[in-house]
């Protein structure tokens, strides 16, 4: 009875792999990145729009237009006039000459409110709603652009 030493260890160590087994890793990747995939398409839910772009079109003000003035002190006028159209009376005075504006002209002249920036947003929409009140569809307001100086750079 003899036993070989030599050739018993020799096949031990050929059982032994060392090396890394990188198979299920790849798989297990490859599983999450199909998940992924599939799934961030159903949770990113967006409504798909045509947001407007921003363009600084030069006013170019026509004979029919209108322009409404609106003062810090709530004070209306009408085509630069020099008198002020009163809060009480604002809306049949203004509602009556906006109406006979429409009814001058062929088609629907422009409204534009330059109003003073300190002045309370209900003296502008009492200007608004009288426009609306005459079947005015266009209402702009008018601002000054906005002034850079060397100092912000």
């Amino acid at each position: 009875m003899a036993i070989d030493v030599q050739h018993a260890v020799e096949d031990d160590e050929a059982a032994l792999n060392v090396s890394i087994n990188t198979t299920p890793l790849v798989d297990v990747m490859l599983v999450m990145l199909i998940i992924f995939l599939v799934t961030i398409p159903v949770i990113v839910k967006s409504v798909p729009l045509t947001l407007p772009t921003y363009r600084n079109i030069v006013t170019v003000t026509k004979p029919e237009n209108i322009s409404i003035f609106v003062t810090a002190d709530e004070s209306v006028y009408y085509n630069r006039d020099e008198k002020p159209t009163d809060m009480p009376t604002i809306r049949t005075n203004l509602v009556n000459a906006l109406r006979a504006a429409v009814a001058a002209h062929k088609s629907l002249p422009e409204v534009h409110i330059r109003a003073d920036k300190n002045v309370r947003f209900e003296a502008v929409g009492r200007v608004i709603l009288a426009c609306q009140q005459a079947g005015i569809q266009k209402v702009g307001f008018i601002t000054e652009p906005h002034k850079l100086d060397a100092s912000t750079y």
